[in-house]
């Protein structure tokens, strides 16, 4: 199962070779929440592997992204005990616009009347 969070990059990470085959990166965002007029700041740790070590490198800190991951749990047992490890596993990144401010219009028109061509008569019908 997949999922995705939209949030602003605080850091990044240099790639760690763990061993001759496999290596990691870490980034951190910040997801802010507005619950009952209290902002709450939320920074969540993702990990990413392999050739997928290098989606984070176009973006710089302080950008808006999403950020598109799974959630992987490992059992890992030592000297008799056991623990379990959670990790979140980003897989793609993409840049996101800041939401606009209050009252300002999010998709402005641009947009200009078409002109008719040359050899297009435009509203001239015959009928």
């Amino acid at each position: 199962m997949s999922f995705e969070i939209t949030g602003k990059l605080i850091v990044k990470y240099n790639t760690v070779q763990r061993s001759e085959t496999f290596k990691t990166r870490e980034f951190v965002i910040e997801k802010s929440d507005d619950i009952n007029g209290r902002v709450i700041n939320n920074y969540i740790k993702f990990q990413s592997v392999q050739d997928r070590t290098g989606i984070v490198d176009r973006f710089n800190e302080g950008e808006n992204v999403k950020v598109y991951f799974n959630i992987k749990g490992t059992r890992w047992e030592k000297d008799g005990k056991v623990n379990y490890i959670t990790n979140l596993d980003a897989w793609r990144m993409e840049s996101v616009m800041a939401a606009p401010a209050p009252g300002t219009d999010p998709m402005p028109n641009y947009s200009t009347p078409s002109m008719p061509s040359a050899g297009d008569p435009g509203d001239d019908l015959p009928f």
